[in-house]
């Protein structure tokens, strides 16, 4: 399969073509999967679920990219991140890293004490606590590829935080796919669409996309893809989740 060619950035700035196969391989897929549901994950799902945080992680990278070329710097710095998903509320995903990291407590990007006294840098430095994420560190290798892809240099700070984020995230798809296998599909009670009183309406999510993933055929046994491209549609919303839609397609 070909690279996507290589779109536009918001505010100018070039963007690399998305690469063909997502970072994250079937088998780790398979496992974030496993520790949350004993359904069996086909390989169409677990490819569908890679795509998709693969699209949200890029759309976060590409953010914090803008933020550090306002700055005139190329590595990325934790508080690109926070940057990025506050220009965006489309990147909000993943939220339960939130509250684990240094680099979005109190969106500053610094770190505190028991009794809120700032830490100083120096004596971060050197220390190391274990992610309160189940999972977190199984996509360091992936975040570092994506990166890359991306024409991205990042601090190990923000490395940390991606793979938080696509730990999560990850997480959360899998959960909603399992539901959707278990509830027969996805249970929707009306559209709402986000947006500035001074922008023009943004056009409404297919109708016929909706329709063909609001309701599921098969075995209740395994994950297919469908699942995962309906779960998707949960949890995130906006251009984002269109895109993550177009672009897991192509992968199943």
């Amino acid at each position: 399969m070909t690279a996507q060619p290589a779109r536009p950035g918001r505010r100018g700035l070039e963007t690399a073509p998305v690469t063909a196969a997502p970072p994250f391989k079937p088998p780790l897929v398979r496992a974030v999967f496993r520790d949350v549901t004993p359904l069996h994950v086909s390989r169409s799902a677990a490819w569908a679920a890679a795509s998709v945080t693969r699209t949200v992680l890029t759309e976060i990278i590409d953010g914090a990219r803008r933020a550090a070329a306002e700055q005139s710097r190329k590595k990325l710095i934790p508080g690109d991140l926070i940057s990025a998903t506050d220009r965006d509320v489309e990147l909000e995903v993943g939220g339960t890293w939130y509250v684990h990291s240094p680099t979005f407590r109190c969106r500053t990007g610094d770190l505190y004490d028991a009794d809120g006294v700032l830490v100083p840098l120096r004596e971060r430095r050197g220390t190391r606590t274990p992610s309160a994420v189940a999972g977190a560190h199984r996509f360091e290798a992936g975040v570092r590829r994506l990166l890359r892809s991306r024409g991205a240099r990042a601090v190990p700070a923000v490395v940390r935080d991606l793979d938080g984020i696509a730990s999560v995230f990850l997480t959360d798809l899998a959960r909603g796919a399992a539901v959707v296998v278990r509830e027969g599909g996805v249970k929707r009670f009306g559209t709402v669409v986000l947006g500035t009183p001074d922008e023009a309406a943004a056009p409404p999510f297919p109708k016929d996309v909706l329709g063909a993933l609001s309701t599921r055929t098969g075995d209740r046994r395994t994950v297919a893809s469908d699942d995962v491209l309906a779960a998707t549609t949960t949890v995130l919303f906006g251009d984002l989740r269109q895109r993550a839609l177009t672009e897991a397609r192509a992968h199943v």
